[in-house]
């Protein structure tokens, strides 16, 4: 069975716990066999790359994953990370703030 999320790509968000925590960032990759998402600038880390036919070797910067638990979707009207919710549109199921219940996109 496939797991679901509310946050989807593109979405932005802040990290809820962690050594990032209080930053925002969009995710740039979902990754739900795993429930882990890569959020841009977040949770960045060194990484010793070896040089193959296409790249140099050395000491390269990575956004690495991080658990859906820790990421909240970012409303930045309140400034701070809301729930989100579905609701029926005309037959259309829709994504919505649960704290103001605007649609989002």
């Amino acid at each position: 069975m496939s797991n679901k999320f509310k946050l989807k790509k593109g979405d932005e968000v802040i990290v809820l716990t962690g050594k990032d925590k209080g930053k925002t960032g969009k995710i740039v990759k979902m990754i739900p066999k795993q429930m882990k998402a890569i959020v841009s600038e977040i949770n960045r880390v060194k990484k010793n790359q070896k040089p193959d036919n296409n790249q140099p070797g050395g000491i390269i910067d990575k956004d690495m994953p991080l658990h859906i638990s820790n990421l909240s979707f970012y409303d930045p009207e309140l400034k701070k990370g809301v729930k989100l919710g579905y609701k029926l549109n005309n037959d259309k199921k829709v994504r919505i703030n649960r704290s103001s219940n605007k649609e989002i996109k």
